[in-house]
């Protein structure tokens, strides 16, 4: 049976981390300044304001860097700042020197114009047969391969990436693997697939518990896995979520 993907809207569950941006850079623990952990785990490892506070470099002299993105975020949104097209009026709202402000709206651009290319012609999967006929090539896979397709909102791949090789082992692939490309990327769902080069299509129960695993932790950062399929070279199944 095939099943039609329906994307859900996931609460993200939020912290406290906003106390410690009452600090300043040099306060902040090496580990958990920006540029550091940018370098230790890559985009996807920073929060929008922690990109913000790199883009941004320093502060005013009234007004630190961590202080002043921290609150540009609490005052306009996430999804409004990068969204704004006019430096003058945003450096007036935000209080911020007109070039601070230049620096958002031209990685706002940036971001748009990059989106738009990867978004031309992008694959839409909606359905457990696409994702299959997406993935084919994985059939004829000699090692067990577990493989990431990232979803925006209108069902687009925005993201594949090959997560593992090796076996598929709850113990070995942690949900962090699976969701740091999501987060980094901005997709709004995950679909699984990996392939049995045995030919056993029925999951085994590693799978079923990793899936698991995946499914919990994407309720908890606010993004959807949809389905995870084990491929054969002679077909496919979905694991129950």
């Amino acid at each position: 049976m095939e099943t039609v993907y329906r994307l859900q809207d996931v609460v993200p569950v939020v912290g406290s981390a906003e106390k410690r941006y009452l600090l300043t850079i040099r306060d902040l623990p090496s580990e958990e300044k920006p540029r550091e952990k940018l370098l230790a785990g890559g985009p996807g490892a920073l929060s929008p304001h922690e990109l913000l506070t790199i883009i941004f470099e320093k502060g005013t002299r009234k007004e630190d860097v961590l202080a002043m993105t921290s609150r540009i975020m609490r005052e306009y949104g996430e999804k409004n700042i990068l969204s704004q097209r006019d430096a003058k009026q945003l450096a007036a709202d935000l209080d911020i020197p007109l070039g601070k402000a230049m620096q958002v709206v031209a990685a706002g651009e940036l971001g748009r114009r990059f989106f738009r290319k990867e978004r031309d012609g992008a694959a839409v999967i909606r359905t457990t047969r696409d994702a299959y006929q997406y993935a084919a090539d994985m059939r004829a896979l000699k090692k067990e391969t577990l493989r990431g397709i990232y979803l925006n909102a209108h069902y687009q791949v925005i993201h594949d990436e090959v997560i593992s090789i090796g076996t598929v082992d709850a113990s070995i692939v942690h949900p962090r693997e699976i969701f740091r490309p999501a987060i980094a990327v901005g997709a709004a769902a995950v679909i699984l697939i990996h392939n049995h080069p045995s030919g056993v299509l029925a999951p085994s129960a590693e799978d079923m518990r990793m899936t698991r695993q995946v499914r919990e932790a994407g309720q908890l950062v606010g993004i959807d896995l949809v389905d995870h399929l084990v491929i054969t070279s002679d077909g496919f199944a979905s694991i129950p979520l």
